[in-house]
Parts: structure tokens; sequence; C-alpha cells
């Protein structure tokens, strides 16, 4: 991550190191708080709405009042932050959490705190992962139950399971972690969809336990105009590793496959067709080569 000039923080544009809490807020202590990660390609946001409406849905499901003020205008308030930050190709971070004021459980009346930082993040799992794949380690952390946590929303506090997961995964010598749900099935990586292909057939886990990934609504989109078959269904670790393919999905993340699953070799050890097709036309889908995709990407330069 590089810094950046400036970050929109409560209605204001302050400097980075001017951008700062008080530690007495409840999100801090709590992990009371939602997020989204968003990409800008070459001066243009990719899938901005999609993601400030998740933004938006997973406020609402953490019960995070999101200053009505605001809400409208979260999408201008991004392209002016990239602007004054003259960024091209970034990573975008909204932050909403509550402040400072109650410290028991309940925040009650505490105020909502909201931030937006973009700033340049390169390749999240690194260039040599998008080439040649990664190796992913079976957590001995589960993915948290439906009954346990809210699935379908980004809250900061959710996110120690997957941290718990990443840092085993890293110390035991993996590039990343990949949890089963309470019954064993294959659910996610730490911050992934995954997708496994099986006789020119693509499968992935079902929403019903997982987040409805963007980028995954992409592969599916994809895959569909490819005439590549696509289903949801449940799947075991077994499965996972005699898969010819397996790669993985998401905005920070984008297409990066895998190449080794608990020390057992995917297919040949090398992307597989159908995964660098996939990747292909998603790396063209973001810069807007795709006609029929192309009202996805708002540009931030040539407004004024």
């Amino acid at each position: 991550m590089k810094e950046s000039k400036w970050i929109w923080n409560n209605g204001k544009f302050v400097l980075w190191k001017n951008a700062t809490t008080h530690v007495m807020s409840h999100g801090l202590h709590y992990g009371t708080g939602v997020f989204e990660g968003i990409r800008a390609y070459n001066g243009s946001i990719f899938r901005m709405s999609d993601h400030y409406k998740r933004f938006l849905n997973s406020a609402k499901v953490a019960g995070i009042k999101i200053p009505p003020e605001y809400q409208p205008s979260l999408s201008k308030i991004t392209k002016d932050l990239i602007y004054r930050n003259r960024l091209k190709d970034c990573y975008i971070r909204p932050l909403a959490f509550i402040g400072e004021g109650s410290i028991g459980i309940n925040p009650g009346s505490n105020k909502t705190n909201i931030i937006i930082a973009a700033f340049e993040w390169g390749t999240y799992l690194g260039e040599d992962a998008m080439l040649s794949g990664i190796k992913m380690k079976i957590s001995s952390f589960k993915r948290m139950s439906v009954n346990s946590f809210m699935t379908k929303s980004k809250i900061c506090g959710n996110y120690i399971n997957s941290v718990l997961a990443k840092r085993e995964a890293l110390d035991q010598g993996y590039d990343e972690a990949l949890l089963l749900d309470d019954n064993g099935y294959v659910s996610e990586g730490t911050g992934e969809n995954i997708f496994i292909v099986r006789d020119g057939e693509i499968k992935t886990t079902p929403v019903t336990s997982i987040l409805e990934g963007i980028t995954r609504d992409c592969v599916f989109k994809i895959a569909k105009d490819n005439n590549i078959p696509i289903k949801e269904q449940k799947f075991t670790r077994d499965e996972l590793y005699v898969a010819d393919e397996v790669f993985l999905s998401g905005t920070a993340a984008e297409i990066t496959p895998v190449k080794e699953v608990d020390n057992r070799e995917i297919g040949s050890g090398r992307p597989g067709e159908t995964t660098k097709l996939i990747q292909k036309e998603y790396s063209e889908m973001v810069i807007g080569q795709k006609d029929k995709y192309k009202d996805w990407l708002e540009p931030v330069y040539g407004l004024d």
C-alpha cells in the first residue's frame, strides 16, 4: 500500500496523517463497523454503484446508521477523492464505524463515523501468484456459521475469523487459507470466493453461507458469455483435491489461480485454460474492453 495525500473523513478532505479517530471509539473496541473494497483501473472505478449498494446493505444488517446526508453522495465523494490524489489505478476503502460515547456492548446513540481512503495497492497476493498460482491450506478455523454472524455483510468484527486463518496459513508456509463451513463443506478464502473446474464445468459454493462477491458475479457472466457451464453447489475438500483447476475471485485478489491445496497439486500444477480465460476476460472487463460491460466503469477524469 502506498500512502496518498488525502482521505475523506466525516465530510472533509484531510491529510492522510490527520485522519485520526478517538481511542475510545466503539468500533475500535468491538468491531462495530462495516467496510467495502473497490478498485479503479486507468482512472475509472469498476462497479462502484454495486459496491456502495453492498456497503449500505452491510450497514443495515449491522444496525449502523449511515448519516442520510452522505448516502446519495458517496460516489461523487469517491471520484473527488481520487481526483484530488491524482490516482489512476487504486484501491478504495470506504469504512463506517461507531465512534466514542457509550463504551458498553450497546453503542447507544454514539455517532457513526465515515471515511473513504483511496491509494495505490498492487496485486493482493503478488504478481507471481497471478501468473503461476498460489498454495492454499485448509484452515483449522471454520468459517463462522450463519447463525453466528451475518454472511451477507462486511462487518469489521467478523474478519477476525479471516485474520486468524490467514496468519495460520502464512506461518505454515502457504499463501492463503481456505475455510470450511460447519458441515465440512468448502466455504471460501479469507477474503475471496472459490471456484473449481472439473470436466469442463465450473462449480462454486452457494451464497447461502458466503459473501455475495461482486467479482464472483463477474465470473458467472464471463462463463455464460463463453458458454462454459457454471453452477452453485456445495463440495467437499476431496473434490477440491481432484479438481482440474481451482481459482479465487475477489476485488483485491481479482482472479487468482490456485496450484496447490494441502500439499496436493491441482491439475497440472499450473493455471488451467479455463482459469486463464476467466482471468483474461476479467482483466479486459475492468479496463473497458468489453462493450457489454462498459457501463460498469465510472470515469473520474474529464468531468470538470
